[in-house]
């Protein structure tokens, strides 16, 4: 069986921010097995599991990203949006489009310290789209 939700998480600002609790708010029950995948509609954010006890591993994700994709390249030539538009497509395809999680017990099973992240390559970035897939 396969079911599938979409829905709009609202605007964040730039930056990681742990979704798991906002996207389990918009799931229909989870069954007993499965996998949970999770794909967002945009160009300039992205979708990563990673350490969610920890806020300076957000500070961290960003000056890393920011320091291998720096704003204002002088040889980049999609700037019609911005300075931050080309870098935040080139972060998103790094970090990518969609995750996958298997549903073990009707729950994610996920580590211990891992949660689910929206990440925001965006100065304003607005509401953002995702399509979850429920297989089981």
């Amino acid at each position: 069986m396969i079911q599938q939700v979409e829905f709009r998480l609202p605007a964040a600002a730039r930056g990681y921010h742990l979704i798991t609790r906002q996207l389990l708010e918009q799931l229909p029950a989870l069954p007993a097995q499965g996998l949970l995948s999770v794909f967002i509609k945009h160009t300039s954010a992205a979708l990563t599991i990673n350490e969610n006890a920890d806020p300076s591993v957000r500070v961290d994700f960003e000056n890393i990203f920011n320091s291998l994709v720096p704003e204002d390249l002088p040889f980049l030539t999609h700037t019609l949006e911005g300075p931050d538009d080309m870098p935040a497509h080139i972060k998103a395809s790094m970090m990518g489009s969609s995750i996958t999680v298997p549903i073990t017990n009707g729950q994610l099973n996920l580590g211990t310290w891992q949660g689910i992240y929206l990440c925001e390559f965006r100065d304003h970035g607005g509401a953002r789209q995702l399509v979850a897939t429920i297989y089981s």
